[in-house]
Parts: C-alpha cells; structure tokens; sequence
C-alpha cells in the first residue's frame, strides 16, 4: 500500500483551502459562542466573566485534530461542504476537549498548558494577586472543576444543536454519549494506573496501558469524531465502521507519539516540562514495556523516578537512557509505525471520494509526525 497512491489523485491545494475555510467558520461559531456566554455571565455578575475567559483561552488555537476530522469525515460520508452541521458539531468537541483537558491538569497537578499556566493555576494566580482570603490552591482547584464542568454543559448544548439541525440521528447521538463514557472511564484507569501500578503483573503492564491509551484518548481524539461526522451525515452502517477501522488506529498512534514526548519531548515545543509524565507517574506502554524488557537495575531506576515532583533535569536524562537502553523506546515507536500502517491501509480502503481521502491522510500524518 502506497500513500501516495491516495494522495496523487487529489488536489492538495484544494483540500488546503477547504480546511482553512472550515476552521475559520469553526473559530467564527466558537467566537459567537463566548460572546453569548459573555453576556449571560455578565447578567449574573460580573464575577462570573474569568469562568468563559479561561474556556475561551484554552479553546483558541491547538492542532484542532477532532474537528478537523469530524469535518473530514463529514464530508466522507457526502456531506455538504457548506454545511453548518459539521461547524456547529466540531465546535462541540473542541468544548469537550477544552474540559477533558482542563480535568486532567488537575488531576495530573500540572502546572502548564501549551506553555501557559494551567487554569488551576491561572485562578490561583488571581486569589494571589488580589490577596483574597482562605487558601489560594484550593480555590485555584475549585474553580477549574467548574469550569471544566461548565465547558463539558457547553459542548452538550452545542451538539445537540448539531443533532437538530442533522434531524436528530439516533446512532450520532448515541455515539457522542459513548464517547463522553469512555473518557471518564479511561481517565479513571489512568489514576487507577498510577497507584495500584506496582500491583499489576509484569506481563499485564503493556496491556493495561494500551486500554488506558485507547479509552482516555485514542477513541475520542480520531475514532469518534470521524464517525460522528458521518453519522450526521447519514452515512450507511458499513460505511461507519470502516470510518472507524481506519480512525482507532490512528488515534492509537497519535496517543503513543504523545506518550513519547511526555517524556522524551523538548519542552519548547511542547510547552510541558522536560519528562512532565515522568513526575506524573504516568504508567504509559512506554513505560510498560521497559518493565518488560529492562534489566533489574534500569527497572528499579525507572520506579525510583516515577511519581516524584522533585525531578530534576539530570533524573530525566537518567530516565530516558534507561529507557533507550531496554529498547522501550524503540518498541514504542515500532508500535506507533505497525498502527499508523494500518491506519493507512484502511484509509485506502474506505469507499470515498479522492479529495477526502487526501484530507483524512494529512491530518494522519500530521498527528502521527510530529514533535508536540
């Protein structure tokens, strides 16, 4: 299977011009969203306004890989290029990625976000500068719970509009209610991960990683969003699942590449600190299959580092030779070329149109390339 067998028949100047068109309306929809929040917050009290700024700072920019491919796979499945539906819906999940985000700083203690303090943080900031009273982190905490809980309500509303305008399909629907399951699911086996990791038998360490991976992650950053573009488009039963055959893989695989940098990511590009997943103790397949493969003295030197804030930039650099020397990272990135090759193959397969294809390919590559 050739690559550029989807790509030659396709004009990329085209698919270009017609994803900046949709990300402008999409920035357009986001933009009326916030100002209407705006003001209804603003009628309330003029206190509430900091809650939609920090939705509104965290939901500008980003790769907007799942609205891109909502949109992609909106179009797939013969939806129209002018459409609302598709603008309105990718708006939705760039809303639920804001919240899933903004609880996963929290719940990781994350300082930072795309090289901006995170919006714990950011509150935390503000009890500080205003000298306030009672503790200044646990407002911080507070309030980013709310807000996250405010942007998940947000995307609620958002596609159900989506679903209106679409005639209401109940397979959409359904899926978006799945979608939203298994992330809290999976951010629950991540935390599970990292306290009862110690206790998971050696040769179960990989798996349980992969399930974290694929349910925190890989299903609503690629899977979900491709097919939920071509559920509202009507698309037929079969169609949706082969949208899916291609769509998990690639969402594994862009999850591996962000395993990786977790730990191995220069933090200028990623705008996290060096080896952040490192402190995190974040029980990663990266780290699976070191344990796995290491040696008695580079496991128990990754064990040592796992979970401790106080790393320094040596203890990171002793971190990731470890896991060079085990051949963990190289294992990895085999795991990230095995699934991107089959991502690929069933992108080839799927019956759609040149232009869609050569689209969906991009986006694949550049998820699965990249360095933040």
């Amino acid at each position: 299977m050739s690559q550029d067998s989807i790509a030659s028949t396709s004009d990329n100047t085209r698919v270009s011009a017609e994803t900046d068109g949709f990300l402008e309306r999409l920035s357009a929809e986001l933009s009326r969203w916030f100002e209407l929040q705006t003001r209804e917050a603003a009628e309330i009290t003029d206190a509430a306004l900091p809650l939609v700024e920090a939705v509104a700072a965290l939901s500008t920019g980003g790769k907007r890989l799942r609205a891109q491919l909502l949109y992609w796979g909106w179009r797939a499945a013969g939806g129209a290029r002018e459409s609302e539906i598709p603008v309105v819906a990718a708006a939705s999940l760039e809303l639920f990625q804001t919240a899933a985000l903004i609880h996963d700083d929290v719940i990781d203690r994350s300082d930072t976000r795309r090289s901006m303090p995170s919006v714990h943080k950011w509150f935390e900031a503000i009890h500080m500068r205003r000298g306030w009273d009672l503790e200044a982190p646990h407002f911080g905490t507070s309030s980013a719970i709310l807000v996250g809980d405010m942007a998940l309500t947000w995307s609620e509303q958002l596609f159900s509009r989506a679903l209106a305008m679409a005639g209401h399909p109940a397979e959409a629907a359904a899926d978006f209610a799945t979608m939203r399951t298994e992330v809290m699911i999976g951010q629950y086996l991540d935390i599970h991960a990292e306290v009862a990791g110690p206790d998971v038998p050696r040769e179960l360490t990989v798996q349980r990683a992969l399930d974290v991976l694929r349910f925190k992650s890989a299903k609503y950053s690629a899977e979900h969003p491709v097919a939920l573009g071509a559920l509202l488009a009507a698309a037929p039963e079969e169609f949706v699942e082969q949208c899916r055959a291609f769509a998990l893989p690639l969402g594994e695989a862009f999850q591996l590449r962000d395993d990786i940098l977790g730990i191995f990511g220069d933090p200028v590009t990623t705008g996290k600190p060096a080896g952040d997943d490192l402190r995190e103790g974040k029980r990663t397949a990266v780290i699976g299959l070191h344990f796995e493969m290491a040696d008695h003295d580079d496991a128990a030197l990754i064990s040592s580092v796992l979970g401790r804030q106080d790393l320094q930039d040596d203890d990171v650099r002793s971190a990731r030779e470890a896991l060079r020397r085990s051949g963990a990272l190289a294992a990895t990135e085999d795991m990230v070329g095995r699934l991107t090759d089959r991502a690929f193959t069933e992108l080839e397969r799927l019956p759609t149109d040149p232009l869609a294809k050569a689209a969906l390919l991009g986006i694949a590559r550049a998820a699965v390339k990249r360095d933040k």
